[in-house]
């Protein structure tokens, strides 16, 4: 009885032993193409992927990222265009949106500065934030803020709030409650 149970042993010994060295022929082994259609070579696009780093050079350092002044992030998002907004009248009405920090919308054009110098005490008490959706340069932004002493503007478009909130026209105020002009 132990002579069968050794030469089971064997046997199964002797095949995962031909298992292992099937696998690893097959590893090193080429690939088989099994049909070409020609066609571009895709290994450009790959590259820059790097899936297998080269050992015979060694990685380019990475660039540290240029810190500059809040000035000059500031001043790369300039001009802040919109679109779909334009100066106009808004009507209001009530929206839901708990937790909403108000926030206002204003441009560089009369009317935005005409409402921005009556709607500034309001705007303060409610520590509303001013997104300025059109401007064009510094400059002009700046003599905004000199209109609102203690107001945050920041330029940014304002499309996708268009979008979402149904907007056209600016100056307008929006809370967690409701959307007036």
């Amino acid at each position: 009885m132990n002579r069968t149970v050794l030469i089971a042993a064997l046997i199964v010994a002797n095949g995962l032993l031909s298992a292992a060295t099937a696998s690893a022929q097959t590893a090193s082994a080429p690939l088989i193409v099994a049909e070409d259609r020609g066609g571009a070579s895709a290994l450009p696009y790959y590259q820059p992927l790097n899936p297998q780093p080269d050992r015979a050079t060694p990685p380019a350092p990475m660039p540290l990222p240029r810190v500059g002044s809040p000035a000059d992030a500031e001043a790369a998002m300039l001009p802040a265009r919109s679109t779909q907004l334009s100066p106009g009248d808004v009507p209001r009405r009530v929206i839901r949106a708990p937790g909403l920090t108000p926030l206002f919308l204003i441009g560089d054009d009369e009317r935005s500065r005409t409402w921005l110098r009556q709607r500034q005490p309001a705007l303060r008490e409610l520590q509303a934030v001013g997104l300025v959706v059109n401007v064009e340069s510094m400059a002009a932004l700046a003599a905004l803020r000199r209109l609102a002493p203690g107001l945050t503007l920041s330029p940014a478009s304002g499309d996708d709030l268009a979008q979402r909130l149904g907007l056209r026209h600016y100056p307008v105020l929006i809370t967690a409650t409701g959307i007036e002009q």
